[in-house]
């Protein structure tokens, strides 16, 4: 009797361990899981893996999907692989079923057509509910194949500590900054009190021109490269006259360089690169600083249109099956959603990607514990409130312009500093007329 009661708790013990694991979520047999390559965090520490483990263990449970990171890199790393895989190079993995992508990645891909098109798998207005603008760069060739997951933007970050002091002395005013003719005249006025130190670094010379000059109802671009029409020698004199009195920094390197060593004390840069600002600025003798960094809404020329640009990744989907497609679908419209997407982004420095998810800002600003976040999460609301946001051309031949841009810019202005500190103010007219002459030469197109 004690042997069969035995046999019998055995299995019920068992019966009901199978019914625990079932109800806590054992994977069903008829899972379909799906793979990713992301750029958001480390393998270990990630917002993004922490998301996809919560997606997993709810929505994902209940409706028979697993997501399962593969890699964790940065955009350019998962660019190569994505094309090393779409042309089935030797060793190369296979693609994923999600990855993350800008534009130029899509354009690269032998065939355009291996991506989901979002349309099939979202209504019109599942897709109206994201911002526009972030929804048309995605689209290529007149189909949604890169659904925004974050977006990030150009912003005006300044070392209010630095620029109290620079103002107590010259009537300064943090007022100037909204228009680049104000910025680039209270550049000139930083470099003369300080001595002959930079007030701004901008990260993308390229972005100033691109943007500005579109902004003044001219195209940037045309069939053979850069247009170089009226609006580029109205956006290239401020800039130029700064650069040649040592206002604006040329140095290599991204603008939060600068702007922590004390360089400059001002700079436009991708907002997402508020990860690598600091409220302590070590200067080169090695003493340091506690400071106050905020956020400005990027300059804008006087009488152009508010434009500023966009950035940021956003997610492809392989074309596979339909029940693996619709799995990836219903992790994207999870991640997406307004709530959960300003949770994502703001432990980030990017925007949310849907009309309604800057509508949940102003709470998620009230639990932001940092100053620095707060103030540029400020920023985004007055940029999204007042600003349209720019699309860039999809062309084969964008990266090259950029590039190159970059270079001769940096060059022929650097040369010119020299030219300048040699003779004086004197050549300053001069100057700017060569300078943009040479560029224009060397950039050729």
């Amino acid at each position: 009797m004690k042997k069969r009661i035995s046999v019998l708790a055995a299995v019920v013990l068992a019966v009901g361990f199978a019914l625990c694991l079932a109800a806590c979520g054992e994977t069903k047999d008829d899972t379909v899981t799906v793979t990713l390559w992301h750029v958001y965090g480390g393998e270990v520490n990630s917002t993004m893996n922490a998301l996809v483990d919560e997606f997993n263990n709810t929505v994902g449970r209940e409706q028979g999907v697993r997501v399962r990171v593969d890699s964790v890199s940065n955009s350019g790393v998962i660019h190569e692989s994505v094309l090393a895989a779409a042309y089935k190079e030797p060793g190369a993995p296979e693609l994923p079923d999600i990855f993350v992508s800008y534009p130029k990645t899509v354009l690269a891909l032998p065939d355009d057509d291996i991506l989901v098109d979002y349309r099939d798998y979202f209504t019109a207005g599942e897709l109206n509910a994201y911002i526009p603008e972030f929804v048309e760069e995605g689209t290529v060739d007149g189909r949604p194949v890169i659904l925004p997951l974050a977006k990030s933007t150009e912003i005006l970050f300044v070392n209010k500590t630095a620029f109290d002091r620079f103002a107590a002395d010259t009537g300064a005013s943090l007022d100037e900054l909204a228009t680049w003719e104000g910025l680039y005249a209270v550049a000139e006025r930083y470099a003369e009190w300080s001595g002959g130190k930079s007030f701004f670094a901008h990260d993308y010379h390229f972005n100033y021109f691109q943007v500005g000059v579109e902004s003044l109802g001219e195209s940037f671009f045309d069939e053979d490269g850069l247009a170089f029409g009226p609006g580029f020698t109205y956006a290239w004199k401020p800039y130029a006259e700064a650069a040649l009195t040592g206002g604006l920094w040329l140095g290599s390197g991204y603008a939060t360089e600068p702007l922590r060593t004390g360089d400059v004390i001002a700079s436009v840069a991708s907002s997402a690169s508020v990860l690598y600002y600091s409220d302590v600025v070590t200067y080169m003798d090695n003493s340091s600083e506690k400071v106050e960094i905020i956020s400005l809404p990027c300059p804008i020329f006087e009488g152009g249109e508010r434009l500023v640009m966009q950035r940021g990744v956003g997610a492809c989907t392989v074309k596979s099956t339909p029940e693996r497609e619709k799995a990836c679908t219903i992790f994207l419209k999870w991640l997406t959603e307004p709530e959960r997407n300003v949770d994502f982004v703001t432990s980030l420095g990017y925007m949310p990607v849907t009309k309604e998810g800057f509508d949940y800002l102003p709470a998620a600003i009230e639990t932001l514990t940092d100053p620095m976040y707060a103030s540029l999460y400020e920023a985004f609301l007055r940029t999204r409130q007042d600003y349209t946001f720019y699309v860039p051309p999809q062309r084969e031949d964008y990266l090259s312009l950029e590039t190159r841009f970059e270079k001769t810019a940096r060059l022929r202005l650097t040369a010119g500093r020299v030219q300048y500190s040699e003779q004086g103010a004197d050549v300053t007219d001069e100057l700017l007329h060569t300078t943009l002459d040479e560029f224009k030469r060397s950039y050729g197109n």
